[in-house]
């Protein structure tokens, strides 16, 4: 299957949910479901439409975007089946912290002195 998403590919998301994470979950065909609504988000909530500028972007500008994607996908990976994690607390870990890293790159992306340092770069 192939992968949907503009920055936000399955290999990272498969990243961020760790290697315990259910193998159905975190493969491409259940990853496509979730990745342009996560992007749609980030765009929304960042008030500037990534997908369409990201070809244009540096490589940090996109290394951010690309874990923020990731990081949210791999929560909604994790979300539909914990049952691969040697607990629900090592799964909820996992969650907290990707829920932490989209929050702070979201931050970052929304800032305006951010957003002048990301237009200089591209």
């Amino acid at each position: 299957m192939a992968d949907f998403g503009v920055f936000t590919k399955n290999a990272d998301i498969q990243a961020e949910a760790g290697i315990n994470a259910n193998s159905t979950s975190k493969a491409t065909a259940a990853t496509d479901v979730y990745v342009l609504n996560v992007e749609a988000t980030i765009n929304a909530m960042t008030r500037r439409n990534w997908s369409d500028d990201f070809a244009g972007l540096n490589a940090d500008v996109r290394n951010i975007l690309i874990e923020t994607g990731a990081c949210m996908c791999a929560n909604k990976v994790i979300k539909a089946d914990m049952s691969g994690f040697t607990s629900r607390g090592e799964a909820e870990s996992m969650i907290t912290v990707n829920r932490d890293t989209f929050l702070r790159n979201i931050s970052i992306l929304r800032d305006k002195k951010v957003e002048t340092f990301i237009d200089g770069e591209t």
